[in-house]
């Protein structure tokens, strides 16, 4: 996502760096929905020796909740923090912050399947999933939208959108649509479900009793039969992100399990590990470098740099200007400059690796 995030212009992307523009799906779409799935096996994981240990669940319940809270507090730091100071006005600026975002939504859905996990049995988790993503269904496709008088699935006139419009306001809904949000309240359930999808596979991968090529069998067989699955559903609740509908949610939990059975194939079993190290040095600190990402750059733009014709520029697009657009196409300039990012913060990642530094949320 910091690719993604961060291109020289947002008018020249490639397509697949672009999200779908409403239904269908993308690489960049799929994103998100694999580090949800991930938190959810990071879940299994993580507190897998306290699950049977009832007497601790409150404590576990406790720092989850710490951890959800914290995880939503940055991201309104993120929607809070100015552009620019000189305009700043802090009254102004809490009546329109977006409330909802990607890191709200990773703190929520990591809180509620922490406590899913905890206190469900494996079945209990995956009726949990299945109603999830059937009462999401039932909610968008077959509940009149309030002032409309009936269900449908375009962008502002959804139950989500309507749902948002009316508890959050629009002030405080994405600055991009006004009128939606794609990480608003009632998308939140399938994407708790995404979380599931996550903590099921996290089990299952978990058994020691299970030999590895039974695993990846497995792993691999749900993985095709959730993304037939999610096409199959598509055909009705079409794949969408901004909605997060069951089929995206089956469909991209599909990709995702295959995935992590290829990963486990290669790098657990035969131990070819050598490419992983780029990986593990992003993975270890993955929200501070998206939290940074994302404040980074709009610190350094508050640096002016005044041009040949008296034009005051941002010093990052400064630096794009002169030395990314001179010397390639408009579209492999955005691109190169987005890589240069990715690079820029790999190089500190890596420093902070090498130095054991890990900031955990």
């Amino acid at each position: 996502m910091i690719l993604v995030n961060n291109p020289g212009s947002w008018g020249n992307i490639y397509a697949p760096l672009e999200h779908a523009e409403w239904n269908g799906c993308t690489p960049t779409d799929l994103v998100f929905p694999f580090f949800l799935f991930i938190v959810g096996v990071a879940i299994v994981y993580a507190m897998g020796s306290k699950k049977l240990d009832i007497a601790s669940h409150n404590k576990t319940i406790l720092r989850a909740l710490k951890r959800g809270l914290t995880l939503f507090g940055l991201g309104l730091f993120l929607a809070f923090f100015p552009r620019n100071f000189a305009t700043f006005d802090f009254v102004e600026s809490l009546k329109t912050i977006r409330i909802f975002g990607v890191l709200q939504r990773i703190g929520v859905v990591f809180f509620i399947s922490s406590v899913i996990f905890l206190k469900f049995s494996e079945k209990g988790i995956f009726r949990t999933l299945v109603i999830v993503l059937f009462a999401y269904w039932a909610l968008m496709l077959f509940v009149p939208v309030p002032g409309l008088g009936y269900a449908n699935l375009e962008k502002e006139t959804n139950l989500a959108a309507w749902l948002d419009r009316t508890i959050l306001t629009e002030a405080h809904l994405w600055k991009s649509a006004k009128t939606w949000d794609p990480e608003g309240i009632l998308s939140t359930l399938p994407a708790i479900g995404t979380g599931l999808f996550g903590v099921l596979v996290g089990i299952y991968l978990r058994k020691k009793e299970v030999e590895p090529g039974t695993k990846i069998s497995w792993l691999f067989s749900v993985g095709v039969l959730a993304v037939a699955a999610g096409l199959l559903w598509d055909l009705e609740f079409p794949i969408n992100k901004s909605l997060w509908t069951s089929s995206y949610v089956l469909y991209s939990g599909g990709l995702a399990t295959i995935g992590l059975a290829l990963c486990y194939w290669l790098i657990d079993v035969n131990r070819y590990n050598r490419f992983t190290k780029p990986f593990v040095i992003y993975g270890v600190n993955a929200i501070t470098v998206f939290f940074v990402a994302g404040l980074a750059p709009r610190l350094i733009n508050m640096i002016k740099i005044v041009q040949p014709d008296g034009e005051k520029m941002g010093a990052l697009t400064a630096f794009y200007q002169k030395f990314f657009v001179p010397y390639f196409s408009p579209i492999n300039a955005s691109l190169a400059y987005a890589i240069f990012i990715v690079l820029f913060f790999y190089v500190i990642l890596w420093v902070m690796y090498k130095k054991n530094i890990i900031i955990k949320v």
